[in-house]
C-alpha cells in the first residue's frame, strides 16, 4: 500500500514538473521573447520577485501594475535568456497581475503571471484593555479550582490504596 502511494505521489510530482517546464520551439525566430517565469508566483507587498524570460538575448525591460519598470539583463551561460528582479510596490492591491516584457522591440505579455497577497496588519487587536478582564479572571479561577479538586481526588485515592 505504501509503495502505491509513493508511486502516485512521484507520478503527480513528475506531471507538475512536466507542465511547468518551458516548451521547446522548433526553428523559428529565436529573438522573440517567450516563456516568462515569475518566482515566487505568490508574493506579498514589498517582496522581491525574479522574472526570467527566454528568447531575450540582449536584455530588455519588464513592466507590471504591481512594480516599476525594471531592466532585464542577459544571463551568462544561458543562450537567449534574460533575468530581472522587481520589488512589489507597498500599495499594490491583492490579486493577479500580468507581466509585459519588451525585448529588442518585441513585446510579450503573460497574463496572471503572479499573485500579490495582502500583508498582515498589526495593531491593537484583542489587547484594547489594560490588565485582565473579569472574563479572564473567571476562566482562570475555574481552571485553578478544577486543578485543586482533581489533585485532591487523586491524593485521596492514593491514600486509600495504602490502607488495603
Amino acid at each position: 500500500m505504501r509503495n502505491t502511494r509513493a508511486l502516485a505521489a512521484a507520478g503527480a510530482a513528475v506531471a507538475v514538473l512536466g507542465l511547468a517546464a518551458p516548451t521547446a520551439t522548433a526553428g523559428g525566430d529565436h529573438n522573440q521573447p517567450s516563456n516568462i517565469v515569475a518566482l515566487p508566483s505568490v508574493i506579498a507587498r514589498g517582496g522581491q520577485m525574479t522574472v526570467t524570460v527566454d528568447g531575450c538575448p540582449q536584455g530588455g525591460t519588464m513592466t507590471s501594475d504591481a512594480f516599476r519598470t525594471t531592466h532585464l539583463t542577459p544571463v551568462r551561460g544561458a543562450n537567449e535568456t534574460s533575468r530581472g528582479t522587481a520589488t512589489i510596490r507597498e500599495d499594490a492591491r491583492p490579486g493577479s497581475y500580468d507581466i509585459t516584457v519588451n525585448c529588442s522591440g518585441r513585446r510579450l505579455t503573460r497574463p496572471a503571471a503572479f499573485t500579490v497577497i495582502g500583508g498582515v496588519r498589526g495593531g491593537i487587536g484583542g489587547s484594547s484593555s489594560d490588565g485582565a478582564t473579569s472574563t479572564d479572571i473567571a476562566i482562570g479561577g475555574g481552571l485553578v479550582a478544577a486543578a485543586v479538586a482533581g489533585g485532591g481526588l487523586f491524593w485521596l485515592r492514593r491514600r486509600s490504596e495504602r490502607r488495603v
